[in-house]
């Protein structure tokens, strides 16, 4: 007894987004969420408190709040940047 795939064949997560017209907005916001979590990581192995980290940046607890939210994404690639660098990392962007 063979069982039969529902679906197409062959169509992808990828093909199924951009039919739906939402991969730009997916792809922006699973990033953010990424780079959230890397830097709450680094924070916790550093022993950087919220408070701590903004005193760094030289901003305020509620902007980094927002770097920290992975829902958010308006949040500056400038602060990023910024963020990245006061933790002793870098921040590495590409286009593919």
């Amino acid at each position: 007894m063979t069982r039969k795939k529902k679906g197409s064949a062959g169509s992808t997560f990828e093909s199924w987004l951009d039919e739906e017209g939402i991969r730009e907005e997916v792809t922006a916001a699973a990033i953010k969420a990424v780079i959230a979590e890397q830097l709450a990581t680094e924070m916790k192995d550093q022993g950087l408190t919220k408070s701590a980290l903004a005193e760094k940046l030289q901003t305020s607890r509620a902007q980094v709040d927002r770097l920290l939210d992975p829902d958010n994404a308006g949040v500056t690639l400038e602060t990023l940047l910024r963020a990245a660098k006061v933790m002793g990392r870098r921040l590495r962007l590409e286009l593919v």
